[in-house]
């Protein structure tokens, strides 16, 4: 667990970076968090981290978004798990990349990991101008 200022976010970055890496840089990532905790801001950072310039927002009315074809950002906040597949949004998580999935539930991180898909879950709590992150393997 880290409890880190705003302007620290970059340490739980490189962390989850250095995760990633040994996953060989395909995997998916479930932020959970509430309402501006900042689950759109770790992508952001984490996109800027691999030197992409691309526009980060919350897909929330896309539902996906992806970035230099290699970074996938979905958002399944009006979306039950049955919504996510009868769409076709689970054969995404086939692309090798990375995959970020904001208000991923229980129920989703299990489905991805019958299938055998490395999941982290990133758990972001906000505390005025702090967060706390945990991440579970």
């Amino acid at each position: 667990m880290l409890i880190l200022a705003l302007n620290e976010i970059d340490k739980i970055v490189k962390k989850v970076s250095s995760l990633i890496k040994s996953k060989q840089d395909n995997c998916i990532i479930i932020l959970r968090g509430d309402l501006a905790s900042g689950k759109t801001t770790f992508v952001k950072h984490f996109v800027k981290s691999l030197g992409l310039d691309d526009i980060v927002n919350s897909p929330t009315f896309s539902l996906q978004s992806i970035y230099s074809e290699k970074v996938f950002h979905y958002d399944v906040y009006n979306k039950s798990l049955e919504d996510f597949i009868s769409l076709g949004l689970l054969e995404e998580f086939e692309k090798n990349g990375i995959h970020f999935v904001e208000w991923g539930d229980e129920r989703l991180e299990e489905l991805l990991k019958s299938y055998g898909f490395e999941v982290l879950v990133l758990n972001i709590k906000k505390d005025d101008d702090k967060r706390q992150y945990i991440i579970n393997e």
